[in-house]
């Protein structure tokens, strides 16, 4: 348990289907929410949210939806696997969209691969961060008015 009054964290495993969107989705919304997520960053994990719960398990060593979900003041995380070797790596390129690009590159601040403990397994770390350190999307135009 974190001293951390800002720090909130909760793990899911989803099995492959219809429910693991809404349910991943509403997890990060409740804790990105007690972090005092911002609404466009908000939609921004739930967009992040709803291409893990589409593609994770196709990378996932045991063909399950496995997620970390930390968020503390100023940033969400969501921690994904454990993934079979080049998991990262390929549940990235899977959430490219014709026309769009890649979701996951777009969207997010930070894209990490990392090993597991065993050293057999991936995770890929995923973080939106928001605040006042956080540039501002907003053309400067739409800034003034």
């Amino acid at each position: 348990m974190s001293t951390d009054p800002g720090l909130n964290e909760a793990s899911v495993g989803l099995a492959r289907g219809p429910l693991a969107a809404p349910v991943l989705g509403r997890v990060v919304g409740i804790l990105a929410a007690r972090a005092d997520c911002p609404i466009d960053r908000l939609d921004d994990a739930l967009l992040i949210a709803d291409a893990i719960a589409a593609q994770a398990a196709s990378f996932a060593s045991d063909g399950r939806v496995n997620v970390r979900v930390v968020t503390e003041t100023g940033s969400v995380e969501l921690h994904v696997g454990p993934l079979r070797a080049d998991g990262a790596d390929g549940l990235i390129a899977s959430t490219s969209l014709p026309g769009i690009g890649n979701v996951l590159e777009r969207v997010a601040d930070e894209l990490e691969s990392q090993t597991g403990v065993n050293g057999d397994d991936e995770y890929l770390r995923i973080r939106l961060g928001f605040g006042a350190q956080r540039p501002s999307t907003r053309a400067p135009e739409e800034a003034d008015g």
